[in-house]
């Protein structure tokens, strides 16, 4: 029998080519292609206010220039109240950190290697104020950031107007179907995350100052921000608090995995269910994947982007697919 042969020709190694140069090209460009994520995000979650205040009458422009900058004043607002008191108590538990350590029981001990813990946390510190520096001082990203978020969100149907300048209205009419389901998973997403963040945030800012917790904000601020992180975080976040309540005394130990598991089971059966509904959806195994790739890819911000990315990934196949089927 004569093997068959396999001819690969000119025009597929051109292809090839220049896919891997656009890969490579798009991988110098991410800072850029995140900017625009984020900002579609944010004009996905401000376009219904914007349309609203049309109705009323407000010219574009003042609609848009008013919800957003609304926006931006509710967010440096809530950063003012909580950051300040927030760096006191982080402040007073780093330098309490030693006597919580003396003071925990023997058989965490086993479990965590406190001499390494120690030697480490100059490292750990400093590496979270770096992470918060370079995410403020990279002044070009964020300024990129809102401005692209503006001008998106003033322009009306900004990338359905781009895209007619290269095709036919009827060739996009399946794309800009697919714009419009990817516009509101990112909105329900985003305020669905907001609400869970501060939801979860303001139960255990509640529950550990009722058991008597010391650094409740601190630790209630931490839980919030990790929710985010889905299935990962809220474990994590219960983990400082039951080490600070081991170390106080064995009751306010129990009763912080008491608090962090009433409150998952809440989170679980009826916060997240009420919230996200069938929004988000995204399976547990898909969604931890896509956190270890976007932690590997891109550090603390491909974490934070990686379920809204895959969200825009899974409503894209899913809907290019019943295309094909229809066809």
């Amino acid at each position: 029998m004569i093997p068959a042969k396999v001819e690969i020709s000119s025009r597929t190694i051109v292809f090839t080519i220049f896919f891997l140069i656009g890969l490579k090209f798009l991988w110098l460009v991410k800072d850029l292609i995140f900017s625009l994520f984020i900002a579609l995000i944010l004009v996905s979650a401000l376009k219904q206010p914007v349309s609203f205040l049309e109705k009323k009458r407000i010219p574009r422009i003042f609609a848009s220039a008013i919800v957003y900058f609304l926006f931006l004043f509710c967010i440096g607002n809530a950063f003012g109240l909580i950051f300040p008191p927030l760096i006191t108590e982080i402040t007073h538990l780093l330098r309490n950190l030693p006597n919580i350590i003396q003071n925990s029981p023997p058989y965490i001990s086993s479990f965590i290697n406190w001499d390494s813990f120690v030697q480490y946390i100059p490292n750990i510190t400093n590496n979270i104020f770096n992470i918060i520096k370079n995410v403020f001082s990279n002044a070009l990203f964020v300024i990129s950031t809102l401005f692209f978020g503006f001008y998106l969100l003033l322009e009306e149907d900004a990338i359905k107007k781009i895209l007619l300048k290269f095709y036919e209205e009827k060739e996009l009419r399946p794309a800009f179907s697919i714009i419009e389901k990817v516009e509101k998973r990112l909105n329900s997403w985003f305020w669905g995350e907001v609400v869970l963040m501060a939801t979860i945030g303001i139960m255990t800012f509640v529950g550990l100052n009722l058991i008597g917790m010391k650094y409740p904000l601190a630790l209630a601020v931490f839980a919030g921000l990790l929710e985010v992180i889905p299935n990962i975080g809220p474990i994590t976040s219960a983990i400082p608090a039951v080490i600070i309540g081991l170390s106080q005394s064995y009751f306010l130990g129990f009763a912080a995995i008491a608090l962090y598991f009433i409150i998952q089971q809440l989170e679980n059966h009826l916060i997240v269910p009420l919230v996200m509904k069938k929004a988000v959806g995204l399976n547990p195994i898909a969604t931890l994947m896509a956190l270890i790739i976007g932690g590997k890819l891109a550090g603390v911000l491909g974490i934070l982007l990686s379920v809204p990315i895959m969200l825009l990934l899974e409503t894209v196949l899913v809907e290019v697919m019943k295309g094909k089927k229809g066809a």
